[in-house]
């Protein structure tokens, strides 16, 4: 990702290339490379550093002490994790984030991120802005993983995404960062019982699908 895509990003909006280049150079930034399946931060331990994935996508999953998987969300190519535990110094991880395939991260230093910069840059200000956008972001991010698994039935709640990933597109049609797995921790249901859901549901009339691929049809009055 080049300067100019991350002043794009949430984080760096209303920064030019020019500014980013001082500002990442006073937050002592730095680039790590993870290959799919590597874990990236792990749950009980703490962190200073708030990432932001420059290419690739993770995952942030909670693990209980059974060993019962859940997803609580991703972060794809220009997001932000981590900045929440990283705020709180000292503060263990209750989530581990794992590279959901080959990924690229930029880290930050969340102290000299929240601090003033010792050369006065005035876009710094900004940055802390646009960083509790992110938080507040974030925030929203959970409230909906909270609706969509209210629903007590598997195609309640599949629906409920469904609808969401619908209207963030603008089309019935949509691709989901989840594989199958993933989207079934994400809803908190058992895999098999949701591939067998979504076969049914597309016997019906009511998807079609094709890996990550989906198309609600128009039979949504029979949902």
């Amino acid at each position: 990702m080049t300067s100019q895509e991350l002043t794009n990003t949430q984080l760096f909006r209303g920064i030019s290339p020019e500014e980013l280049e001082s500002l990442l150079d006073c937050l002592s930034a730095g680039t790590r490379q993870y290959h799919k399946g590597d874990r990236i931060l792990a749950e009980g331990e703490p962190t200073d550093r708030m990432g932001i994935v420059l290419s690739g996508m993770v995952l942030v999953e909670y693990c209980d002490i059974f060993g019962n998987r859940s997803i609580l969300g991703s972060a794809a190519s220009g997001a932000v994790f981590g900045e929440a535990y990283a705020c709180v110094p000292g503060e263990p991880l209750m989530i581990s984030v794992f590279a959901a395939e080959d990924t690229t991260v930029l880290f930050l230093n969340i102290g000299k991120v929240l601090s003033s910069c010792p050369r006065s840059c005035p876009f710094h200000g900004r940055l802390i802005q646009n960083l509790l956008q992110v938080c507040a972001s974030k925030n929203l991010q959970l409230s909906r993983r909270i609706l969509h698994t209210s629903s007590k039935s598997i195609r309640g709640r599949l629906l409920s995404y469904f609808s969401e990933c619908a209207k963030r597109s603008g089309s019935y049609s949509f691709r989901i960062p989840y594989t199958r797995q993933q989207l079934a921790d994400y809803l908190n249901v058992d895999r098999s019982a949701l591939s067998n859901e979504l076969s049914k549901m597309q016997r019906e009339g009511l998807i079609r699908y094709s890996k990550n691929q989906f198309e609600l049809t128009g039979n949504q009055e029979r949902m």
